[in-house]
């Protein structure tokens, strides 16, 4: 297993290196929109083509037919030289001078780092990373990371595993008629590498591995095909209107996923909270519309609510049984906000009469530092049983890089689990508010222009209650150590 797990990373490596040897020459011949080249922040000589010294920016101008557009945050993405944020200053500049509305992002007229996964939205001010290459009147972005991960939970529960998670994404855009078209897709060989049983994570619970049992204490693995989607969006001033279908997508509910925003992308393992506040985020069936409006959006989609199964090769029947409505606001470039609320059909596979009715709400604040950049999520996530009860979850998570080089993060996280328990347990069904707190750090030790290694280790402690801890033992402590492999 640990051998196969290697076989992949490599592989991983050796793909984006190939991608990268062809991609350079397109790049460079095509510069970056006018609001590209008023909001670009500079960044250390080794990750960005520009003239030595410190301070020292270029800001290129893009023919009226090459506009930069949005493009997905996964794992974390940036635009042509390294996008590593924007200066607010020169932001603010350029937007009072108009120069946001020559560059189009996938669903309105304002910068590309503000979308992320799905149509959610995260800081102006957010990273993105990312190849980047114009191909005619296409712009096509690549990324992709892997983590191979040694996992040591520790309690009466624990368990150990090693595995790996990982992702390769795709984007294509490009102006049709009156508007702009956006192909997306995202697959994920966690199937393989991680397995229908998941991987040990102390507290997690949602999903089923055998169709027959609940998964407790582990986390599952993603479907081989996360995201293969298509977008449509016209843009007026500063505002447009747009749609956006997906089989497997992701609907207009909750913050951006954890593997798609800075401030989660760090870790080696998903919240406990996920099931809370973004697990819809692989949705065999989705259509979104919606309306932008300077720096509010508005959206409405109609989904499959029942989560994938414990098949995750294969792509399932699309249903439109759901919905769901989410309101977007970001005041400043620091700020995300959002709140959503959705009405969730049989959303768990081995309780196929309970409906769900999730409302959320979230804040994210990005800012840059000296020579880094840091970003914060705070967001809370309620599940109302339609025939069990209503449950609270909290998560607070930071990330902090450092000189392209460092990265620190951490979260905490309370949630309210009735499921810690399998069925036939007297336990079963009792709703227990426990928590977890952890922290790590990553080195990035080698760099390239656009790929980057990294060793780092992540610790994490779980608060158990004391009415359940014969079951988890008082309070256990888990670790994970792991390498990084990352497309930017």
């Amino acid at each position: 297993m640990l051998i196969r797990l290697v076989l992949f990373w490599l592989a991983a490596i050796a793909m984006g290196v190939t991608f990268v040897r062809s991609a350079p020459a397109q790049m460079h011949h095509h510069g970056m929109s006018m609001a590209d080249s008023t909001v670009h922040r500079a960044m250390p000589d080794s990750t960005i083509h520009r003239p030595k010294g410190k301070h020292a920016s270029k800001k290129p101008s893009a023919p009226p037919h090459h506009p930069m557009s949005g493009m997905e945050h996964g794992h974390g993405m940036e635009g042509v030289g390294h996008m590593r944020g924007m200066d607010h200053e020169n932001m603010r500049h350029g937007m009072e001078h108009g120069n946001h509305m020559a560059m189009s992002a996938m669903y309105g007229p304002y910068t590309m780092t503000r979308e992320a996964s799905g149509t959610s939205w995260q800081p102006d001010l957010a990273v993105h990373r990312g190849i980047h290459e114009m191909k005619g009147a296409w712009m096509l972005m690549l990324h992709g990371q892997a983590d191979l991960v040694l996992d040591d939970q520790s309690g009466r529960r624990g368990d150990d595993k090693a595995f790996s998670s990982n992702m390769l994404m795709g984007m294509a855009q490009r102006g049709v008629g009156p508007g702009r078209l956006g192909l997306r897709a995202m697959i994920s060989l966690e199937p393989a590498t991680i397995g229908k049983e998941g991987y040990p994570l102390l507290l997690q619970t949602g999903e089923t591995a055998n169709g027959r049992t609940r998964l407790i204490d582990r986390q599952h693995p993603h479907d081989l095909f996360m995201e293969v989607a298509a977008s449509y969006s016209i843009s007026s001033g500063n505002r447009s209107i747009f749609v956006y279908g997906g089989l497997p997508g992701e609907p207009a509910l909750g913050p951006p996923a954890f593997m798609h925003r800075f401030s989660g992308i760090p870790f080696p393992q998903a919240p406990i909270t996920h099931h809370w506040l973004d697990s819809s985020h692989i949705t065999f069936g989705v259509l979104t519309a919606g309306a932008v409006v300077g720096g509010a959006k508005l959206e409405a989609s109609a989904f499959r609510g029942r989560e994938p199964d414990e098949n995750r090769y294969g792509i399932e029947s699309p249903k439109l049984d759901s919905h769901s409505f989410r309101v977007s606001l970001n005041p400043t470039p620091h700020w995300a906000l959002q709140a959503s609320y959705g009405r969730l059909n049989s959303p768990e596979q081995l309780e196929p009469d309970v409906d769900v009715d999730r409302t959320t709400a979230s804040a994210i604040y990005a800012t840059n530092l000296g020579a880094g950049h840091w970003e914060t999520t705070l967001a809370w996530g309620r599940n109302r049983s339609r025939l069990g009860p209503t449950l609270d979850g909290v998560a607070l998570e930071s990330a902090m890089q450092l000189r392209e080089m460092h990265t620190v993060f951490a979260r905490v996280e309370r949630v309210e689990k009735n499921e810690l328990f399998p069925e036939g347990d007297p336990r079963d069904g009792r709703v227990f508010r426990v928590g977890q707190a952890s922290a790590g750090y990553r080195y990035d030790f080698w760099r390239t222009e656009h790929v980057a290694l990294g060793l780092g280790a992540l610790g994490s402690i779980s608060f158990i209650p004391r009415s359940i801890r014969d079951a988890y033992g008082d309070n256990p402590t888990s670790g994970m150590v792991f390498t990084h492999a990352e497309l930017r």
